[in-house]
């Protein structure tokens, strides 16, 4: 967790993954916080490096007085992603926030590497949708407005995590929500769009529903289709397998394959200084080894989905303790800046090596710990 001060308000960030993995912004919807995309942060964490922001007056994040602009709020994103020196990221994006991620793509397509939007539309006209909606939560707070709202959200209003969305609702700074609700009554169709694009949309989303979604393949070349059944305008929760495939689906597709994605893993893990030496130095002798690590090791093992970057790290540096495999082991103790292993969790292997493969080899072990990372 952590809060930036981003264009004068201060927003509340959640960062999950691996630092050195490929990085996923991840934007709310009208009304919601972080907490709604708990199920997709716990599944791309594995292997992308995921940041969740709070629009402003949502979640945590402070409010701004008096009204956004859709290019306001794509500022504010593209200040997170400056704040935390990532250049560019795949963003997805519910409802306002998929009409965010679109103008993060109209207006500075160079940031953004793909986008995944569900359930949001290119306009949200017309604007008398929002002025009672607006003068309510300024007058009365966001009360009245609960009910309706989280109506559209989950077909199933039995659910915990309907009740879950209800009290994100309530919880909304009137400020920002009206703020926010402005930027979707202003907003017009974005610029045209050449990028990567998934369009994910619950098929009984009264919001936005599926001939919305529609408007906008049909606006940006090349983007696809998902339908999600049994859901509303929030499927994140309430459909959270199908939300996940969607988006797995969606980067899957988009990743490096073969010896690319075994490379793309190795940059990711060991960094590029040691990647470019080892690269120099590469003779002809080297080279059926090179093939053998990036396609096997690098690209089939470290890609896979079913531990993540952070545990395949942890285990490496265990195994390399154990076996007393000391370059290697110092290698993969300077790639903890990488994979998000702490220190503590190092000292924790180690007491594990030392007690399954002897009290010398872990304290040797633990000296070159405290060497390379003192």
């Amino acid at each position: 967790m952590s809060f930036l001060r981003i264009n004068g308000a201060v927003l509340h960030v959640e960062e999950a993954g691996p630092p050195g993995g490929v990085p996923v912004l991840l934007i709310h919807s009208l009304g919601a916080a972080t907490a709604m995309w708990a199920p997709q942060i716990a599944l791309l964490s594995r292997t992308h490096r995921v940041i969740a922001m709070d629009l402003p007056g949502h979640g945590l994040s402070e409010a701004r007085p008096g009204e956004y602009s859709m290019a306001g709020l794509a500022a504010d994103a593209l200040g997170v992603l400056d704040a935390l020196g990532i250049a560019a990221a795949h963003v997805a994006g519910v409802s306002i926030g998929g009409r965010i991620a679109m103008e993060m793509a109209a207006t500075a397509p160079g940031r953004v590497l793909s986008l995944m939007l569900c359930d949001t539309a290119l306009d949200f006209q017309p604007p008398s949708r929002w002025a009672g909606r607006i003068e309510a939560v300024l007058k009365d707070g966001m009360a009245p407005i609960v009910d309706a709202v989280v109506a559209n959200w989950a077909v199933d209003q039995t659910l915990a995590s309907t009740a879950g969305l209800r009290a994100m609702v309530g919880r909304t700074n009137p400020l920002g929500y009206a703020g926010c609700a402005a930027a979707l009554r202003d907003c017009a169709a974005p610029g045209h769009i050449h990028l990567p694009t998934t369009v994910i949309c619950g098929e009984q989303d009264p919001s936005t529903p599926p001939a919305r979604s529609e408007e906008i393949v049909a606006h940006i070349p090349g983007a696809t289709l998902v339908l999600i059944e049994g859901a509303a305008h929030i499927p994140n929760l309430e459909r959270a397998d199908a939300m996940n495939r969607a988006l797995m689906a969606h980067l899957t597709a988009l990743a490096p394959k073969g010896p690319e994605a075994g490379m793309a893993v190795r940059r990711a893990v060991l960094g590029d200084a040691h990647v470019d030496r080892s690269e120099a130095n590469m003779t002809e002798v080297d080279l059926p080894f090179r093939e053998l690590i990036l396609e096997g090791v690098w690209g089939r093992v470290w890609t896979r989905p079913g531990l993540s970057r952070h545990q395949r790290s942890l285990i490496t540096l265990t195994m390399l303790a154990a076996l007393g495999l000391d370059e290697e082991f110092r290698l993969h103790v300077r790639a903890t800046a990488n994979t998000g292993v702490t220190r503590e969790e190092v000292a924790e292997a180690m007491l594990h090596v030392a007690s399954y493969a002897g009290i010398p080899r872990g304290n040797h072990a633990l000296k070159i710990v405290k060497e390379m990372l003192g």
